[in-house]
C-alpha cells in the first residue's frame, strides 16, 4: 500500500444557522455550514463537563445547491467528506484555514416549529454528490 493515503472527515453534528448560496468568479455555487460537535466527559470531581467545538463544511456545485433548499438551523445531519487546508493573507499576516469538503450529507433529525414541545423529528433526507477522483472545485474559483 505504498503511496496510498486517506483524507476523510465524519461528523454527526447540529447546523449553526441557514445556509446561503454564494458563487465564485467562474460561477460555481459554493455554500458554507458551521457544524456544532458536542463531546461529553467527567471533569476531575466526577462533575459532567461538555466541550463544543465548530467545523467549517464547504459545499461546492449541486452539493451546495439542494443544502440550501434542504437544511435549516438546528438541523442535526451526518457529513463526510475530506480534510483540506487552505491559505490566505490578511493584513500582511498569513492565515490558515482547515475545513471539510462535503462529499455526502444526511439530515439525520429537524427541531419542530415552534408550539410543538420543541422535540426533533426523523428526517430521511439523504444527498450525496460522487464527484471524480480528480474534481478540484477549488481550482476553479475562490471563495
Amino acid at each position: 500500500m505504498a503511496g496510498r493515503s486517506l483524507n476523510k472527515a465524519q461528523l454527526i453534528g447540529n447546523v449553526g444557522k441557514d445556509p446561503e448560496l454564494r458563487k465564485t468568479p467562474q460561477g460555481n455555487s459554493v455554500s458554507t455550514l458551521r457544524v456544532a460537535t458536542t463531546e461529553f466527559y467527567r471533569g476531575k470531581n466526577g462533575e459532567r463537563r461538555e466541550i463544543t467545538d465548530w467545523h467549517s463544511v464547504v459545499l461546492w456545485d449541486r452539493l451546495a445547491e439542494i443544502a440550501v433548499q434542504k437544511i435549516k438551523k438546528s438541523d442535526k445531519i451526518y457529513v463526510e467528506g475530506k480534510l483540506r487546508t487552505r491559505s490566505f493573507e490578511k493584513d500582511g499576516v498569513t492565515k490558515f484555514v482547515t475545513e471539510i469538503i462535503a462529499q455526502n450529507i444526511i439530515i439525520l433529525s429537524r427541531k419542530q416549529p415552534r408550539g410543538e414541545e420543541g422535540q426533533s423529528q426523523q428526517s430521511d433526507d439523504t444527498f450525496t454528490i460522487n464527484y471524480p477522483s480528480d474534481y478540484n472545485p477549488e481550482g476553479s474559483g475562490s471563495l
